[in-house]
């Protein structure tokens, strides 16, 4: 494996976080944070000799723009105390624009043209794509990411000719997508697993018109039951306000800048209208169906619908998730809607919540039943109150299988059980969380001296 070398910069500013991790959180919670921070610079990113970043996901060949973006996410709050830093984000940003340019619908790429494929009998042979599965927030991730550097350093360098083109073509494809018999995109896999392939001949299951943007396939890559999924709604809603922002300030397009707005209001209010469902009962149960349900006590978002009755009522533990919306989508999510569904998620009602000896928290359809991911412990943490995460942050700690590593999920009793032994993104949402319980013990100090 070839090693990117870091600037003394970067490596000097994750020792220093690392060691107010360890102060906060003992010695081997700093350790593992410390090893994860270097690792995911040093071993998952290729520099390339055109300004851009190529980043895998750990045990995966291939770029995911999803992956990409969250594997950075410990690194954000550093970007305006260190430009080397800021520097390496750029280039991943060029290049998920640069993906993004050569096909929208792609969810993974490769390294150039090099024709590895997941499936070589995949309906799309393009050399460049390892697979094209859309799932909207392949769109999504990269604006956020670009949007949150300029916000921190100020720099428009990203912005060119390509990233302008790159964002408007974002904001057509999602129109587009509001009515998916317009649109030419199918996927069609030959397999006995039906989450791997659209039914229809690859155009997914029926759909109506809701207002919100449809997606073949959810953050998992797993293929959506029903076409609307709303948490990847509402982080495009919150992608296309970033959208907005960055061509009024930046760019000076002035259609644009009412275009994606106004599409962003367009996907809320298709939310608000079908994807706010009645909640299930105890036992899981379902209870009555969208189609305008007034928000309030005992109304919950669905995690899909399909504007023709169908409600899918359940969470996946890759985000954008319901749980993690205060995160990913926080000026479009209902916050009273999101805590009657944070209650249902964190509950045997949904049937992806599992419970066994050394940890309970959400797991997906994509893994083997009774399986814990992190990176939804870690959401959890991230979006409950400051003792889930210092609780949260030691069960982590707790149940890397004796690795040293997060993985994409464990047996709930046998954390020595699980997939995936590198798993970037994993490690990446146990730093944050780390980093959060580091900040939120020093803030607690700076409060008692000045008591």
């Amino acid at each position: 494996m070839t090693r990117t070398l870091l600037d003394p910069a970067i490596t000097t500013t994750l020792r220093e976080a690392a060691d107010r991790v360890r102060a906060a959180s003992g010695a081997r919670v700093g350790d593992l944070v410390e090893e994860a921070l270097l690792r995911t610079l040093t071993d998952t990113i290729t520099l390339g000799g055109d300004g851009t970043a190529f980043v895998i996901t750990g045990d995966i060949p291939a770029m995911w723009m999803r992956d990409s973006t969250t594997q950075l996410t410990p690194y954000l709050r550093f970007l305006g105390s260190c430009p080397p830093l800021a520097d390496l984000v750029a280039a991943v940003v060029r290049r998920q624009l640069a993906c993004l340019d050569h096909d929208p619908y792609a969810n993974a790429f490769n390294d150039g043209p090099t024709g590895a494929h997941y499936d070589p009998d995949d309906v799309c042979d393009d050399p460049h794509v390892w697979e094209q599965k859309y799932e909207i927030d392949s769109l999504a991730y990269p604006v956020t990411l670009a949007h949150t550097l300029w916000r921190a350093t100020g720099r428009t360098d990203i912005f060119d000719k390509r990233a302008h083109r790159v964002l408007r073509k974002i904001t057509r494809q999602l129109r587009v997508e509001q009515d998916h018999d317009t649109s030419a995109y199918r996927f069609q896999r030959e397999t006995d697993i039906p989450t791997e392939t659209l039914a229809r001949d690859g155009r997914g299951s029926a759909v109506g018109r809701t207002g919100m943007t449809w997606s073949g396939f959810r953050p998992s890559d797993d293929a959506c039951t029903y076409g609307y999924n709303i948490p990847a709604n509402l982080f495009a809603a919150q992608a296309l306000r970033a959208i907005g922002e960055i061509a009024t300030e930046v760019l000076d397009d002035a259609a644009l800048a009412a275009d994606a707005p106004a599409l962003s209001r367009e996907l809320v209010e298709g939310v608000e209208r079908f994807g706010v469902v009645e909640a299930p009962s105890a036992d899981g149960s379902a209870g009555a169906a969208g189609g305008g349900a007034t928000p309030g006590r005992g109304y919950v978002y669905a995690y899909e619908v399909d504007g023709l009755g169908g409600v899918l009522r359940m969470d996946d533990a890759n985000t954008p998730s319901l749980l993690s919306l205060p995160l990913v989508a926080p000026d479009v999510y209902d916050e009273a809607v999101w805590r009657e569904t944070r209650d249902f998620v964190l509950s045997p009602a949904n049937p992806y919540y599992f419970t066994g000896t050394a940890a309970s928290g959400v797991g997906s359809p994509h893994t083997a039943p009774g399986r814990v991911w992190p990176i939804a412990l870690a959401v959890e943490a991230l979006t409950g109150t400051p003792e889930d995460r210092v609780r949260v942050l030691d069960l982590l700690a707790r149940t890397d299988g004796g690795t040293r590593r997060m993985h994409e999920a464990f047996d709930a009793s046998d954390p020595t059980v699980f997939s995936r032994p590198w798993f970037s993104w994993a490690d990446s949402m146990f730093c944050e969380l780390a980093l959060v319980v580091a900040d939120e013990a020093a803030a607690d100090e700076t409060a008692a001296r000045e008591e």
